[in-house]
């Protein structure tokens, strides 16, 4: 860490419990590639920075790191994981991907719009929800889905997507995964197929070519 990164007054700078978190982070990396850090020193500026990053806390983070400022700046401004604008406390990305799309996702996004009364890429006036669309957030069989800030909501609909909002409204923690009877990426209509316990399964197989018939005691046809 150079001197730069104590931070002044009115800088950016980690707090103690981050710091040691990024201290910790970098150590990971051998001596000379401590700029590999820079990803997860940029996440955990972010997040003490209420889900944001300024210019400051990019800077910061460079001169943490001793790297250019551009080069951070650069990173920060490739990957959509990193917000340079205020979101609000709920910052919900939408997949708007092939799959999500042909299962419904368009109408999720009207009924968000719709409850929230703020289009994509606005936040709501009390600052508690921002909507954007992003593209494959990598749960296609339960699609559509939704990202909360770090949580996925799988298999939502227009009605439990209003209902995952009431209860982020009132404060409360929604249990993720599908939002449907629906037991992670099971078939949604249940089971098609091991439906046989798997004990009946083995004793309705012939028996391996050249093998004693079940019902054989060992040692009977050897010569």
């Amino acid at each position: 860490m150079t001197a730069a990164a104590e931070g002044g007054a009115g800088r950016f700078a980690f707090t103690p419990e981050n710091l040691k978190r990024a201290e910790a982070i970098v150590a990971k990396y051998p001596e000379g590639r401590q700029r590999s850090a820079v990803m997860p020193l940029l996440d955990l500026a972010q997040r003490q920075n209420g889900n944001h990053l300024t210019q400051d806390a990019i800077e910061y983070v460079a001169d943490f790191l001793g790297m250019a400022k551009i080069r951070a700046l650069e990173v920060a401004t490739f990957y959509t994981m990193f917000n340079l604008e205020p979101v609000g406390t709920n910052f919900i990305q939408l997949c708007r991907t092939t799959p999500c799309w042909l299962r419904g996702s368009d109408a999720v996004c009207q009924a968000i719009q719709d409850k929230l009364g703020i289009g994509i890429g606005e936040t709501t006036k009390d600052g508690k929800f921002t909507l954007v669309e992003v593209e494959c957030l990598g749960a296609c069989v339960n699609a559509p889905m939704v990202q909360i800030n770090d949580d996925y909501y799988e298999d939502v609909t227009p009605e439990n997507m209003v209902a995952l909002i009431d209860a982020l409204e009132r404060g409360e923690k929604p249990a993720i995964g599908p939002q449907v009877e629906r037991q992670f990426s099971a078939p949604a209509s249940g089971k098609t197929s091991l439906q046989m316990p798997v004990a009946k399964i083995l004793a309705s197989r012939p028996p391996a070519r050249g093998a004693a018939p079940a019902d054989t005691p060992v040692g009977e046809g050897d010569d």
